[in-house]
């Protein structure tokens, strides 16, 4: 299995994130890839999984919402996240994969 690939730029970690839409329950899945799959309650619908894997990854790695953003990917299952405010080793240790 592949870890999942952090790198730091400009102050910010950047993850791969592989969404499944539509699950029973928000949740960190493991990996998928080289990506951290998550599933997500909100359907892919008028940007409804996208602003709810912001959230959901906010509320996971303690930042606020502004602090996440999807840099490629808004219309796909596979996203490049960036988040600014922690150190990689945070991520990892915080998304609980």
């Amino acid at each position: 299995m592949t870890q999942p690939l952090f790198t730091t730029k400009d102050e910010r970690i950047f993850f791969q994130v592989h969404v499944q839409p539509r699950a029973s329950h928000n949740e960190v899945a493991g990996v998928y890839g080289a990506a951290v799959k998550i599933r997500l309650q909100a359907p892919p619908v008028e940007g409804r999984a996208n602003a709810a894997l912001i959230a959901f990854l906010a509320q996971r790695l303690g930042l606020r919402e502004r602090d996440v953003e999807i840099m490629s990917g808004h219309s796909g299952r596979s996203k490049r996240v960036a988040v600014r405010g922690l150190a990689a080793d945070a991520v990892r240790a915080r998304r609980g994969v």
